[in-house]
Order: structure tokens, then sequence, then C-alpha cells
């Protein structure tokens, strides 16, 4: 959710009621749920050895991508991969870990790798968006604040703008993180990484993964609707 000072909706319940603490709740419930499933799954070792690093590399041999580099990086579930450098950054316990979240999450990453080599159409699309999006939600959040202080309508189409960008950018991030995880749990099953009975566990953690990607999809959408509302509340006026 784009971020602006709660000060500024101090008495405005609705939005308190309806949009903040709705999608406040959402989200919270999201990592959590993320969290507390990934510890569960983090005491389940693999039944084949390997870590999250030993199941992404493999995963990424057998599909033919030899120029990605995997790497560790600091952090709890910080896991990515970065297009740029071509690079997979794995956290200590994903890196290190040989349990079912650990494994999970490695090939999931190692999923994105895989769309970059075979760029997948929305893969590309949210590269391509990235660089916008960061200036619409910098220029977005300074116009809607002005434009509620000032009444000014312009401004607030500018910040509306702005923030129908980043709801459609988390729109185009569902499908591609969607899709990671089906080429994960493919790969895990098809290269044997997990024995079948495993890779349930392992997709679980992935699903649940995937509610914080939806829960910031939603709360952009409520976020994006609470602005049009107030704008098309200050035509009437």
């Amino acid at each position: 959710m784009i971020f602006t000072p709660l000060a500024v909706f101090a008495f405005d319940m609705t939005y308190i009621l309806f949009f903040f603490l709705p999608a406040l709740a959402l989200s919270l419930f999201a990592s959590w749920h993320t969290k507390s499933t990934f510890n569960r799954y983090k005491e389940v070792p693999g039944s084949k050895g390997l870590t999250g690093a030993q199941a992404a590399n493999e995963m990424l041999r057998r599909n033919g991508v030899n120029n990605c580099t995997i790497e560790i990086t600091q952090g709890f579930l910080s896991d990515h991969y970065d297009p740029r450098s071509r690079t997979l950054r794995l956290s200590p316990d994903v890196y290190n870990g040989r349990s079912l979240s650990a494994i999970g999450v490695a090939c999931h990453e190692a999923g994105h790798a895989l769309q970059h080599a075979q760029a997948y159409a929305f893969l590309n699309m949210r590269s391509a968006m990235c660089p916008l999006v960061g200036i619409g939600n910098q220029v977005g959040n300074i116009c809607l604040i002005a434009g509620l202080f000032l009444s000014s309508r312009p401004f607030m189409l500018i910040g509306i703008i702005g923030l129908a960008l980043a709801f459609l950018f988390t729109v185009v991030t569902l499908p591609v993180e969607w899709d990671a995880s089906a080429r994960a749990k493919k790969a895990m099953m098809t290269a044997g990484l997990l024995a079948p009975r495993e890779v349930d566990g392992a997709g679980k953690v992935l699903n649940a993964a995937f509610l914080t990607y939806l829960a910031s999809a939603i709360s952009a959408l409520m976020t994006l609707i609470y602005y049009v509302l107030r704008y098309m509340g200050s035509n009437r006026d």
C-alpha cells in the first residue's frame, strides 16, 4: 500500500474503518501465515539431503540455465532473483537449510531465473514497469497530500494516476509469482529434489508466500478506490 501520513485521515472514520484497518489486517495475516508456514516446514528435512542452494542449482542446471549465480544474502525471507546481474540471492535459512521450506523457497526463486531465461512476458512487463512505478509512488504521495490539504483536484488526479500504476504493478506481479511457484513445484517433482510426499509441504510454503502478494494487490486496490471516491466527492462539492 502507498504510504501517506495517517494524520491526513485523522477524522476520516470511513477511511480508517473501511479501508485502512481491513487492508492492515489482511497484510498482517498474510505476513503471519507466511512466516508460520515457513517455520513449520523449516523443521521438516528433505529426504534427499539437499540444501536450498543445491536444489536451486540443480533445477537451473536441468533447465539449461548456466549463467545464473547463487549467493547468500542476509535477512529473514529476503530471498530474491536479480535479473540485472542474473543473481539468485538466498537468505541463510534457505541457502544452507535442508528443509522443505528452504528447498521450496529456493526453487521458487530459481523459477524466476527460468522466467528470465525464457523471456516470460509478465516478468519482462514487471521489470519494465519498475522505474515508472518508483517515480509514480514518490510523485503520487506528494500530489495526494497536497491535493487533500489544498483541495486541488489536479494534484489529486496526478496522485490517483500514481496509485493506479502501483496497483497495476501488483496485478502484474501475481502471475509472475504464481508461475514461479508452479515451475518450482514441477521441478521438485520431476527432478527428484524432494520425495513425492514432500512436495505438498513445500508447496504449502509457496502458497502462503503468494498470499502476501495477493494481500498487497488488494490493499493497493482499496487505497485506489478510496482516493477515487474522494476525488469524485470533491467534484460534487
